[in-house]
């Protein structure tokens, strides 16, 4: 399996501390998404987007990589193909355990854009609708997150690496947020093998060749395992 594409989700940074959006009292559940994160919901009320965001981007801070996201960056470093890592999370686990050329399709907690210009910049710990763009000075910062109805980052380069890939592997998905809910069965489409990790089945888990199920900090290294070994 020379070319690998990785896709992971909240599940694999759920044992880090990061709740996931089915978290029966995590973070979510104390906000309307439809407040927090939509265009609709930033323009109603940009200091109640922004302080659920500060809380998130306090949170991602204070976590730690657990064992999967250290496993994943060391099957990057021995792999002798290449292995391409895209998340949904906007957490930065996987760059702190070592990963490489993340791809985060749905933005970061630590990034910064400007509604009016487009430009971006690292964000601090706390963000407010006062805040001005250091481009344009314009005061339309907003956490640079990919919401609800609006297009994922750098999709032309993940419909790619799955064109190229031998293998697609997805860990820790719901399989209910499109369009990564859909590169299973385009890679199925065009002969990849795929594989679900997950603690429990998606909705998408038929759809895989393979799946294995259980906490992310267990299969995963036992799956970069026996990928290094054969």
């Amino acid at each position: 399996m020379s070319q690998i594409v990785i896709l992971t989700g909240a599940g694999i940074s759920a044992e880090s501390g990061l709740g996931t959006f089915r978290d029966k009292d995590g973070l979510w559940t104390k906000y309307d998404l439809n407040d927090v994160a939509t265009p609709e919901g930033f323009a109603r009320n940009p200091a109640l987007v922004h302080d659920f965001y500060n809380a998130r981007r306090a949170n991602c801070l204070q976590a730690h990589p657990n064992a999967a996201h250290i496993a994943l960056a060391r099957l990057q470093t021995l792999h002798a193909g290449r292995v391409t890592l895209v998340t949904q999370n906007v957490d930065d686990l996987h760059e702190r355990a070592g990963a490489r050329g993340v791809i985060h399709m749905h933005g970061s907690l630590l990034g910064a854009l400007c509604a009016a210009c487009d430009h971006r910049w690292a964000a601090p710990a706390e963000m407010s609708p006062t805040a001005t763009c250091p481009s344009c000075h314009t005061a339309a910062t907003r956490p640079d997150i990919v919401w609800f109805g609006e297009m994922p980052y750098n999709m032309e380069v993940i419909d790619q690496a799955l064109t190229q890939a031998d293998l697609f592997v997805a860990i820790g998905t719901s399989g209910n947020v499109y369009p990564a809910a859909s590169f299973v069965s385009e890679a199925r489409a065009m002969g990849v093998e795929t594989l679900e990790l997950n603690l429990e089945p998606s909705s998408q888990a038929g759809t895989f060749d393979d799946a294995r199920f259980g906490p992310a900090t267990h299969l995963v290294p036992e799956w970069v395992d026996s990928m290094l070994r054969a």
